[in-house]
């Protein structure tokens, strides 16, 4: 991961996980000097908080309000990141049924979501490094799951959204894009990913080896 991204420092011994959850710990790249690998908790919590209750719903940032909401004005303007996976999950509903599916690159490589943190310091204890992922419309592939879908930076604009320097609005919302729907693929999963507790790599493992997957 720290050649894949370009990484120099690493601040979190950071152990694999299958099946991450809002308030946990994600693995993110940031740049504040020099490019680090850190660990921040899933659920945006702004600085301005006066209890951390908040983070629970700010796991997601729409591309679309990044310059209007307070809570994600400042973090845009210098506070971006990459939250670090190599996939996600997105349920299918049909009638009363949910089906989770697995999404991933056909490459399989890990990738970045464009990603935005905050710094919370609560009067009395440690402060407290939190991420939202920003999502965007979806590609032909999710649209078949659902109306959005996590940012998937390309390795090209990675290091501009990373740049503290980088200012300018308009080039910064022009990368939150729908990453290119035939480099993608999708199959679904087992119902162990809608437990928290659950967190092997069955939770990725085909639902059925006859399972076809989604590819466009």
């Amino acid at each position: 991961m720290a050649k894949d991204f370009d990484v120099q420092e690493i601040t979190e011994d950071l152990q694999p996980s299958f099946n991450i959850a809002p308030t946990q710990n994600v693995a993110a790249v940031l740049k504040d000097g020099t490019t680090r690998l850190v660990a921040m908790r899933w659920g945006l919590i702004p600085s301005s908080a006066t209890d951390q209750t908040i983070g629970s719903r700010l796991i997601n940032a729409r591309s679309e309000t990044l310059t209007k909401r307070s809570a994600f004005k400042e973090a845009f303007k210098r506070r971006r990141c990459l939250v670090l996976a190599d996939g996600f999950y997105e349920w299918k509903t049909q009638g009363k049924e949910k089906t989770p599916f697995f999404i991933h690159l056909k490459s399989q490589r890990p990738f970045g979501f464009a990603g935005l943190y905050e710094i919370w310091a609560p009067p009395l204890s440690e402060p407290l490094v939190t991420c939202t992922i920003v999502t965007t419309e979806p590609n032909d592939l999710v649209r078949t799951l659902h109306d959005r879908m996590p940012v998937i930076l390309p390795k090209g604009a990675e290091s501009l959204w990373l740049d503290p320097e980088a200012e300018d609005p308009s080039r910064l919302l022009d990368l939150l894009q729908p990453y290119p729907t035939d480099e993608m693929v999708a199959y679904s999963v087992s119902s162990l990913v809608n437990s928290v507790k659950n967190d092997s790599p069955e939770c990725i493992a085909p639902a059925s080896t006859l399972q076809q997957p989604l590819l466009f």
